[in-house]
């Protein structure tokens, strides 16, 4: 286990618009207002985009994403972390579980989503932490390691 011990900063609330896709401008308004390090949760409404719903073959030392589709509103709670990559730049891991007609599909966002209606999100920042995403050689991922 790695871990790291922070504060709480500054929390932003942010209403994201039809449109706007996720991660991206999550990722941007972090670059833009300088957030290194942070939780995010979501809860609103989501369009057309891909989720990943595991890997191809969890035996293989390199992760194969499967792909979903996403298409037509649904409902969303999600819950994530933002960290920096080795260059610095806010990354935004975040799971989602995504409703319809009494149906939940549960993955990744990373591939990325549109927002319909409205999107609200809670960015809570977390100080004086040492742990960045690093890609990992064995599995190709970047995953959250000490600095």
């Amino acid at each position: 286990m790695q871990y790291s011990e922070g504060t709480i900063g500054r929390v932003f609330t942010l209403r994201l618009e039809e449109g706007e896709r996720v991660p991206d401008c999550i990722e941007h308004f972090a670059k833009e207002h300088d957030i290194k390090t942070a939780m995010c949760t979501m809860i609103g409404g989501i369009d057309n985009g891909n989720i990943v719903v595991g890997p191809k073959d969890g035996k293989e030392p390199i992760i194969d994403p499967i792909l979903y589709p996403i298409n037509g509103a649904h409902e969303v709670a999600a819950l994530g972390t933002l960290f920096p990559n080795e260059e610095g730049k806010p990354i935004l891991h975040m799971h989602a579980a995504l409703g319809r007609d009494g149906k939940t599909r549960t993955g990744c966002i990373r591939p990325g989503l549109d927002v319909w209606l409205v999107g609200e999100v809670i960015i809570m920042e977390i100080l004086n932490t040492d742990m960045l995403r690093k890609k990992e050689p064995k599995s190709g991922l970047a995953l959250l390691s000490k600095k």
